[in-house]
């Protein structure tokens, strides 16, 4: 009699455990909590908070005036940037109705102000690799951008066909894929350390410190503008070239992770445009992209 008690007892507490489990009193502490981690879209106050280096032509770079449609650097005096990724930030307020905030911003800076939330998102020539998904979301690509090397013209590298002909010393700029990734494909490489920049990295070149440097084609056509000396090397059509991905050469947006709000915004803009629009952008910042 004690165990039918006994099981009788806890079939009841079941019973009542379950209820409890399956009640809808449950269901508004649910939603709090999913409401508790929304992000927040960081427009919500019409203005798009922008980093990038100011110091990237022909992505981006800093002048003394607002010529060509240069934008306010915040937080300095008479200072304005330019460039694709400027072209490309007006495009993308015009079209949702925001204005344009710039940040100046070191390369190692930028993908940490993104995930503190001090900025709404990046645009400033990041690759979109597996790594940095992982810290952030990314809109785009907005451009396409293939991985080529620069000498100079009188060098013997110039007619190299391809990287397995490439030799002697060599850098490009630190936290890239073409320093990471591409430079260490090459055997006959003496990689040097990883310039803090890409006008330092250039530098690198046209002062004789190294004999080629690794970058993008955008960034290799507006060296050219400013050091004629330079030649590009562009192996991507042939088979002695580099290995990479779409990761690698998809140039994309990157946002706090979980802001799809933002994202979403960018993407819609963004999926309108060619690869031609593009590249048609990139051509009229390369055309006035300061030469000294």
């Amino acid at each position: 009699m004690k165990k039918i008690l006994a099981l009788t007892l806890a079939l009841a507490l079941s019973l009542g455990l379950c209820a409890c489990g399956g009640s809808t009193e449950e269901a508004p502490a649910e939603e709090t909590t999913t409401e508790s981690t929304e992000i927040a879209s960081g427009v919500e106050d019409g203005v798009l908070t922008v980093a990038m280096e100011c110091n990237y032509a022909p992505y981006n770079w800093t002048q003394p005036d607002d010529s060509n449609g240069a934008v306010p650097i915040k937080d300095t005096d008479g200072e304005y940037a330019n460039g694709y990724d400027v072209m490309m930030a007006k495009k993308l307020c015009e079209a949702n109705g925001w204005e344009l905030e710039i940040v100046r911003l070191d390369w190692d800076s930028l993908v940490p102000a993104v995930q503190a939330g001090t900025v709404d998102c990046v645009i400033a020539g990041q690759s979109m690799t597996t790594e940095r998904a992982e810290m952030v979301d990314f809109a785009g690509p907005y451009l396409y951008a293939s991985i080529v090397c620069l000498t100079k013209a009188d060098s013997a590298l110039a007619s190299a066909a391809g990287i397995s002909e490439l030799s002697g010393t060599c850098t490009s700029q630190i936290g890239t894929i073409w320093y990471d990734t591409c430079l260490p494909q090459i055997e006959g490489a003496n990689i040097q350390s990883a310039a803090e920049s890409a006008p330092a990295m250039l530098m690198a070149l046209e002062t004789g410190t190294v004999d080629f440097v690794c970058t993008d084609m955008p960034t290799a056509q507006g060296a050219c503008v400013v050091y004629p000396d330079m030649v590009i090397l562009d192996f991507s059509a042939s088979e002695d070239g580099f290995e990479v991905s779409d990761e690698d050469i998809n140039i994309g947006i990157s946002v706090m992770k979980g802001n799809t709000v933002l994202k979403d915004a960018l993407d819609a803009v963004l999926s309108t445009m060619t690869a031609d629009d593009f590249n048609a952008l990139m051509a009229e910042a390369t055309a006035v992209q300061p030469i000294e």
